[in-house]
């Protein structure tokens, strides 16, 4: 993730951006109707923007013009939704990119939406299915946030593919060379986060489950993982 500042053709940077801007918009207005009605949920809120900015800032050398790291964004999506992290996930980056000289700015609509938009949306997606699976709350967990790691490296790739496609086989070749070399640093990094979300998770059912119950996460009775 992190396409670095200036990578991505205009036109690439442009188009990224307006995929990710109705996200970030409707992010905004589900945050203030949250916290409107929760107005207690503000520090967790920014626990989790912690988490994603701490993360996510962790990063390997990986694909030339990008890096691999943690994301992050599964533990707020779990928490307050997906369309909750797409504007944490800008305000991330966009730190990052000034802050840290990760990513940039012209790149900074590529990576919301690989990183905030599609990950989170993952990590809700799958996190449902598994539990309609009846997998056990921590497997659910697991799963949400290392596939949710994982299909924002496989949109990356894609993003770079596009933008790059290879010279005899096209995008689904550079495609295959992206996702490849991304994968040797990005598979062990998914597993991680997926547990470390876990442990989290885990603390969060054993000491406050109620918070959780209220979440629609834990049924009532499953007092931890």
């Amino acid at each position: 993730m992190h396409i670095m500042e200036g990578f991505l053709p205009f036109s690439h940077a442009v188009g990224w951006t307006l995929a990710a801007t109705p996200f970030v918009a409707g992010g905004l207005l589900t945050i203030r109707q949250r916290i409107r009605a929760r107005p207690e949920q503000r520090m967790l809120l920014g626990v989790a923007a912690a988490f994603a900015f701490v993360l996510s800032a962790l990063k390997l050398p990986s694909v030339t013009g990008s890096c691999s790291h943690p994301t992050g964004t599964g533990l707020g999506a779990l928490l307050f939704g997906p369309a909750a992290m797409a504007p944490i996930g800008a305000v991330v980056l966009l730190f990052q990119a000034l802050l840290l000289a990760h990513g940039g700015l012209t790149t900074l609509g590529a990576n919301i939406f690989s990183m905030a938009v599609v990950g989170p949306f993952a990590a809700a997606g799958v996190f449902k299915l598994a539990r309609s699976l009846k997998a056990s709350f921590a497997l659910s967990i697991f799963l949400a946030a290392s596939l949710a790691d994982l299909l924002t490296y496989v949109t990356t790739s894609a993003q770079l593919a596009w933008a790059f496609p290879d010279p005899a086989g096209g995008f689904i070749a550079s495609f295959a060379k992206f996702a490849g070399i991304f994968a040797l640093t990005q598979i062990p990094l998914a597993i991680s986060e997926g547990l470390l979300t876990v442990v989290i998770f885990n603390a969060l059912a054993r000491f406050n489950p109620q918070e959780l119950q209220d979440m629609k996460l834990l049924p009532a009775g499953e007092a931890q993982a």
